[in-house]
């Protein structure tokens, strides 16, 4: 599986176009987005230029709720949207819990697909659960191809202390292309419920950082 050029420039384009409306009119943005409480965040950059680029859409017409978590099926539409990924009839995952009528379906069958995500394993995706912070290194790493880190060990003494060789990689991956520095210089919190705030900064660095990265064309 190859994330197209074409794909990831499209919403570049958007991004730098967002960015800079947000640079030189930070009050006109704010007009541009429905969001009314998103000001003051600290992913209000990322929220803005991703809503611009159409990426990531609110939980209400008007809020975005920035400090909720945000669930799995939230996020595998998200990355669907961000990467561009087009299949209007994708393979059936067989997941007992997202049936076709389910808002998420077409994303979590796409990811399934291209081996992003693969449930929980008893038949199950969880579509309504909240997403982790070690889950998000696992699907981001995945979908965006980014080259794995071979690191077994990190700067974080919680993600050593799970002896899980996989889960160091995906997660040393993220702090390799600067998207995540951790909830300290130590801890990543592994299992920590990650807010939607989060992953719009998350997607956001993973976009740019893809932009330079990916050189196939298909």
């Amino acid at each position: 599986m190859k994330v197209s050029f074409l794909q990831v420039i499209s919403v570049m384009v958007a991004l730098v176009v967002a960015i800079a409306f947000i640079s030189f009119a930070p009050s006109k943005a704010e007009a541009q987005t429905p969001f009314k409480d998103i000001k003051g965040s600290d992913h209000y950059k990322a929220i803005v230029a991703l809503y611009e680029a159409k990426v990531i859409t609110g939980r209400t017409a008007t809020e975005y709720k920035p400090n909720l978590t945000v669930t799995r099926g939230e996020t595998a539409q998200f990355i669907v949207n961000a990467l561009g990924f087009k299949n209007n009839n994708p393979k059936n995952p067989g997941y007992s819990d997202v049936p076709t009528t389910n808002p998420y379906y077409q994303a979590i069958a796409i990811l399934t697909e291209k081996n992003v995500v693969s449930g929980y394993g008893n038949g199950k995706f969880g579509p309504n659960d909240s997403l982790t912070r070690s889950q998000v290194a696992t699907m981001i790493t995945k979908a965006f191809e980014f080259n794995v880190s071979t690191a077994t060990k990190t700067q974080f003494s919680d993600i050593n202390r799970l002896n899980d060789p996989i889960i160091s990689r995906y997660v040393q991956t993220l702090v390799d292309y600067g998207i995540t520095i951790g909830t300290t210089k130590t801890t990543y919190s592994p299992s920590m419920k990650l807010t939607r705030g989060h992953l719009a900064t998350f997607l956001y660095r993973a976009i740019e950082s893809n932009s330079l990265e990916v050189i196939s064309v298909e």
